[in-house]
C-alpha cells in the first residue's frame, strides 16, 4: 500500500476547533464533506479561510479536507485559517517568516467570559434599589 502524503494542522478560535489535512492535489477544498462555497457563505469567511494558501501561493497545489466543530461559522473560518497555516509549516518550514509577518500563526485566545454568581452576567450586575 502506498503511503498517503498529508500534512496536518489544528486550528482553534473561540469554541471552534478545525482539523485540517493538506494533501497534494489540484486545489479542491472540503469542509465537513461539503464544498467550500456552500459551507462558507460570505466572502469574508472565504477570504479568511484561504488566506494562508493565497499568501504562500500554494492554492492550486493542495487539496484541503477539514472537519470544523463548535462555535459559529466565522469562528470556524478563522480556525480553518490557523489550521492551514500550521499544516503549511509541516510542509515547508521556510514559510514561517512570511506567515508570521501576516499574523497567521498566532492563536486568537479571546473567549467568552464566564457568568459570575450574584450577577446578571459576566460584568452586568442586578439592578440596585435603595428602597
Amino acid at each position: 500500500m502506498a503511503d498517503l502524503v498529508q500534512y496536518y494542522g489544528t486550528g482553534r478560535r473561540k469554541s471552534s476547533v478545525a482539523r485540517v489535512f493538506l494533501r497534494p492535489g489540484s486545489g479542491e477544498f472540503q469542509i465537513n464533506d461539503k464544498p467550500f462555497e456552500t459551507y462558507f457563505v460570505t466572502e469574508q469567511q472565504r477570504v479568511s479561510a484561504k488566506k494562508p494558501l493565497v499568501l504562500t501561493e500554494t492554492l492550486s497545489t493542495f487539496n484541503v479536507k477539514c472537519t470544523a466543530d463548535g462555535g459559529g461559522v466565522s469562528a470556524q473560518a478563522d480556525a480553518v485559517k490557523l489550521g492551514i497555516a500550521r499544516a503549511l509549516l509541516q510542509f515547508n518550514a521556510e514559510l514561517r517568516g512570511q506567515m508570521k509577518a501576516e499574523g497567521l500563526l498566532s492563536r486568537d485566545s479571546r473567549i467568552k467570559e464566564r457568568k459570575k454568581y450574584g450577577q446578571k452576567g459576566a460584568r452586568k450586575k442586578f439592578q440596585f434599589s435603595k428602597r
